[in-house]
């Protein structure tokens, strides 16, 4: 990601999802059991579980046969869960963010999931590099992951998910990632 090299590799999906969400066109093996609506109340059920969202899309898939949401349902999980009024704040509208305009720090569920996922990176890194000062790899990691967590925070106050105001502490993130 950060040498330009190499070239990239992964799993490529088997047809453009983007394409055939906007066409309402799924797949005939895109979880063939379960109609959208059933999708959307397992959805609901697992958040109400305590499950996250990508546990959620996690668990669908493996269990249910469900290989993508949005294919199935033309919607995402944070948009379904928006919706059915499950994730605090956003009482149906669809259009919440799930935050408040908090005193800045923001509580661990107003915070999206990959900020938080970040963040406790972050901390687990900070913590091993107490304990080993030297660790010069992992000083270069945590760097990495901050410039991340810089990154994801400026994207969110433009998208307007967490206040303007909000900013990544390391001694701030410690205390919200413990509630």
């Amino acid at each position: 990601m950060y040498a330009r090299r190499r070239g990239k590799s992964g799993s490529n999906r088997p047809f453009n999802f983007s394409q055939r969400a906007a066409a309402q066109v799924a797949p005939e093996w895109a979880g063939l059991g379960l109609t959208a609506e059933e999708v959307e109340t397992r959805v609901v059920d697992l958040y109400n579980q305590g499950r996250s969202t990508s546990e959620i899309g996690i668990t669908l898939r493996d269990s249910h046969g469900v290989p993508s949401v949005v294919v199935r349902t033309g919607k995402k999980i944070t948009k379904i869960l928006k919706e059915r009024g499950v994730v605090p704040g956003s009482a149906g509208t669809g259009t919440g963010s799930g935050t408040g305009s908090g005193s800045g720090t923001g509580s661990g569920s107003e915070l999206p999931e990959d900020l938080q996922n970040l963040m406790r990176k972050a901390l687990k890194i900070r913590r091993h590099l107490e304990e080993n000062r030297k660790d010069l790899h992992n000083k270069r990691a945590l760097q990495l992951v901050e410039s991340k967590i810089r990154r994801l925070t400026k994207y969110y106050t433009r998208k307007k998910v967490i206040p303007a105001e909000w900013r990544y502490k390391p001694g701030a993130a410690e205390f919200v990632m413990m509630r």
